[in-house]
C-alpha cells in the first residue's frame, strides 16, 4: 500500500447536485436508479453505481448527467481509458467546460503528459482544481529543489510502474530533506529521522514491489520504531509489515494489526486503504484459526461493499480449511451469479477447487464459461493440458478448433493465430490425427512456401493418407545442392558433437580392425613371470585332484572330532579345568602330610585313591524319596 502524494487532490466522488436534480425530475423506476447511484456514490461502490448508470443509459443513451456519471464512475475504478473512449464518443453531448477536468485527468494518468497539458490549457476557466491538476503533471520544468517536490514525483513513477526511478527519486529526497533541515541549528538528528519516516516507508514500498522483503521490512520496522506522531503513516507502514508476513510470523502481525486501528485513522487514509487494511485483517484471523472473528469481519465487509469479490474469497478459503469445499463452490457460485462482473475470477477458483478434488472435466466446463478469457492462449492451454490428463484428445482439439475460428474472424494472419493453428498441427500429429492435421500444416505453408519444416511435416502426414498428393508436395522442396549451400561444413566438423561422435567412431573402428604393423613397429612380447609356489612345495608328489573344492565337500572329509577332555571337570557356569583341580587336589601333592586313617582301617596311607566330590558317581538308588514340596516365592519374577 502506497502512502500517496504529498498535498494530492482528490477526485470528486460523484456529480451529487446533479443526480439530485434528475431525482426531482424523475419517476419510476428511473427515479430509483438515482437514488441507487446516490447512495452508492456516497458509500463508493463505485462498481454498483456503474451498473445503475448503464441501465439508465440503455433507456437514454445521451443523457448527459449519466454519461457523466459514468465517467466519475469508471476513473474512481481506475477505467481511465473506457472514460476517455467515453469522452471521445459522445463529442457533441460532452463539451469540454463540461468534462474538461476529467479528460485531462484520465490523459494525466495514463502517462499522456502533452496531451494532459494541451487540455488543461484548453480549458477557459481555470478553476482550483484544474490549477492543482495542472501543478501535478510531470515536466513542466518546476526544479526538483524541494524534498517534497521531489517525493511527488518519485510517488507519480510509482504509480507509473517505474520502480527504478522511483527508488533515486526517494534517494534524491532523502537528501534534500537532510539538507534543508541542517540548516536550521534548532533541529535535533530525532527531528531529521521523524522527518525522514514517511519517504522511508515509500523507499521500502518501493522495495518490496522490486521483490526485496528482506530489505523492506527491516526499514519498514525502523519507521515503526521512531513511533511517529502520523497515525496514517503508522497503519500504512504496519499494514505492509503484515502483508510481507503472510501466514508466517502472526505473533509480529497481531502485534501490528493494532497501531491500524488508531484513533484518527479513518480521517487519514481513503477508503480504499482503509478496506485493504480491513481485509489484512480478516485474513490474519483466518490464519491464526479465529475462525467467528474472521466471519464477523467478512460480514461487515460484505455489508459495506456488496460486490467486492475478496471477503467472499477469504470466506472460501476459510471454508476450505474447514474441509467444506462442497460450501464453497456453492458459494462462490451464488456470488457468481449475482454479480457477473466479477465472475471471472470468481470462477477461476472455482475451477481450482474442482482440480484439487479431481473433478477436472467440471473444472474444464467452468473455465470454457468464461467469455473474456476464453480464446487466451493461456486459457487455451490450461483446457488443452487438462483434457490430455483425462485422455479427452477429441474435447482438446476442439478447443484448438474454436481458438482458431476465432482468430481467423477477427485476427486472420496474426502471430498468435498462426501460432495457435502450428500448436493444432503439432498436437494432432503427436496423437496419430495426421489427417486432421494436413489442413493446419497446408494453412502454415500456404502463409509461408519458403517454410521447409511445415513442407516435410505436411509430406510426412500425407504420405500416410493421400501417397499421390505426398509425391506431388515433394516436388516443392529444394535439392540437396541448394541446401548444403547453407552449410558451413569445417564448423560442423568442428562442433563438439560432430568431434566427439568422430572420436568415438575412430575408437570403433581401431579396435576392430588393428592396424597391419611392418618389422619395426613389432614391439618386444614382455615375459611372464613365473608364479610363486608354496615353500612346502615337492615337485615329486602329484597335487590332490580335490584342492580347489572346499574342505566340507571333499570326499575324505570327515567332520571335525567331538571327543570329550579327559581332564575336564564338568560343564556349567562353575565349571573349572583339569589342570587347576590337580593342583588343589592335596593327594595329588607331594609334600602334603598323609592322611589320617578311616576308622576302621588298620594302617594309613600316604596316598588315597579317593574321588573328588564332583566326580563323585552317585550310589544305587535303593528306593526313591519323594522331595517335599517347594513353595513359591511371593513377589518374584522367577520363583525360586
Amino acid at each position: 500500500m502506497s502512502l500517496g502524494h504529498r498535498g494530492t487532490f482528490i477526485l470528486p466522488r460523484s456529480l451529487l447536485p446533479l443526480i439530485w436534480l434528475k431525482m426531482a425530475s424523475g419517476s419510476g423506476p428511473v427515479s430509483a436508479l438515482w437514488t441507487e447511484i446516490n447512495r452508492c456514490g456516497q458509500n463508493g461502490d463505485f462498481t454498483r453505481a456503474l451498473k445503475a448508470v448503464n441501465k439508465i443509459l440503455h433507456e437514454n443513451k445521451d443523457d448527459v448527467t449519466a454519461l457523466r456519471c459514468k465517467i466519475v464512475c469508471l476513473i474512481q475504478n481506475g477505467g481511465f481509458k473506457e472514460a476517455l473512449n467515453v469522452m471521445n464518443t459522445h463529442t457533441k453531448s460532452l463539451t469540454s467546460d463540461m468534462i474538461g477536468f476529467e479528460k485531462a485527468y484520465c490523459e494525466y494518468r495514463l502517462n499522456r503528459v502533452d496531451h494532459a497539458l494541451k487540455t488543461i490549457q484548453g480549458i477557459p476557466e481555470q478553476t482550483d482544481k484544474l490549477k492543482e491538476l495542472y501543478g501535478q503533471v510531470e515536466d513542466l520544468g518546476l526544479p526538483e529543489s524541494s524534498y517534497e517536490l521531489c517525493y511527488n514525483a518519485a510517488c507519480c513513477l510509482i504509480g507509473q510502474g517505474q520502480l527504478s526511478q522511483a527508488m533515486q527519486k526517494l534517494q534524491k529526497a532523502e537528501e534534500l530533506c537532510r539538507k534543508s533541515l541542517a540548516e536550521d541549528s534548532d533541529v535535533t538528528e530525532e527531528d531529521v529521522e521523524a522527518e525522514l519516516a514517511i519517504i522511508h516507508s515509500q523507499m521500502a514500498y518501493v522495495m518490496q514491489l522490486q521483490g526485496r522483503t528482506e530489505d523492506a521490512l527491516q526499514l519498514y520496522n525502523q519507521v515503526i520504531k521512531l513511533k511517529p506522531s502520523d497515525v496514517g503513516l503508522l497503519a500504512v507502514t504496519a499494514n505492509n509489515i503484515i502483508t510481507i508476513n503472510k501466514d508466517q510470523n502472526v505473533f509480529d502481525s497481531k502485534k501490528k494489526v493494532k497501531l491500524t486501528s488508531a484513533e484518527g485513522v479513518e480521517h487519514k487514509l481513503a477508503k480504499k486503504q482503509l478496506q485493504a487494511i480491513e481485509i489484512n485483517k480478516a485474513l490474519l484471523a483466518m490464519y491464526t484459526n479465529q475462525a467467528d472473528q474472521c466471519n464477523k469481519m467478512l460480514a461487515s465487509l460484505q455489508t459495506q461493499n456488496p460486490g467486492h469479490p475478496r471477503p467472499v474469497l477469504i470466506k472460501v478459503a476459510q471454508l476450505c480449511r474447514e474441509k467444506q469445499h462442497n460450501k464453497a463452490i456453492e458459494l462462490l457460485q451464488r456470488f457468481s451469479d449475482q454479480h457477473p462482473e466479477s465472475a471471472s475470477g470468481i470462477k477461476l477458483t472455482m475451477a481450482q477447487l474442482y482440480v484439487t478434488q479431481g473433478h477436472v472435466t467440471k473444472a474444464c466446463d467452468i473455465l470454457k464459461s468464461i467469455e473474456e478469457m476464453k480464446y487466451k492462449p493461456g486459457m487455451i492451454s490450461a483446457l488443452v493440458t487438462m483434457y490430455t490428463h483425462e485422455e479427452d484428445i477429441d474435447s482438446a482439439i476442439d478447443v484448438f478448433t474454436q481458438a482458431i475460428q476465432y482468430y481467423q474472424s477477427e485476427q486472420p494472419g496474426s502471430a498468435i493465430h498462426l501460432s495457435l493453428v502450428r500448436e493444432a498441427a503439432n498436437y494432432k500429429l503427436k496423437y496419430g490425427r495426421k489427417k486432421e492435421a494436413t489442413s493446419d500444416l497446408e494453412q502454415l505453408w500456404k502463409q509461408n512456401k519458403k517454410d521447409v519444416h511445415t513442407l516435410a511435416q505436411l509430406i510426412s502426414a500425407y504420405s500416410l493418407v493421400d501417397q499421390d498428393k505426398a509425391k506431388a508436395l515433394s516436388k516443392h522442396l529444394p535439392s540437396p545442392d541448394t541446401m548444403s549451400f547453407n552449410v558451413d561444413v569445417d564448423e560442423l566438423e568442428n562442433s563438439h558433437g560432430a568431434t566427439y561422435i568422430r572420436k568415438k567412431a575412430a575408437k570403433v573402428v581401431g579396435e576392430s580392425q588393428p592396424k597391419e604393423q611392418g618389422p619395426e613397429g613389432v614391439k618386444k612380447k614382455k615375459k611372464k613371470k613365473k608364479g610363486k609356489l608354496p615353500k612346502n612345495y615337492d615337485p615329486k608328489s602329484t597335487p590332490d585332484p580335490e584342492r580347489w573344492l572346499p574342505m566340507r565337500e571333499r570326499s575324505y572329509y570327515r567332520g571335525k572330532k567331538k571327543g570329550k577332555k579327559k581332564e575336564q571337570v564338568g560343564r556349567g557356569t562353575q565349571g573349572a579345568t583339569s589342570g587347576a583341580c590337580a593342583e588343589l587336589d592335596a593327594s595329588k601333592s607331594a609334600s602334603s602330610p598323609p592322611t589320617s586313617p578311616r576308622p576302621g582301617s588298620g594302617t594309613g596311607t600316604a596316598t588315597s585313591n579317593a574321588v573328588p566330590p564332583r566326580q563323585q558317581k552317585p550310589a544305587a538308588a535303593g528306593a526313591t524319596r519323594k522331595k517335599a514340596p517347594q513353595k513359591k516365592k511371593k513377589g518374584g519374577k522367577g520363583g525360586w
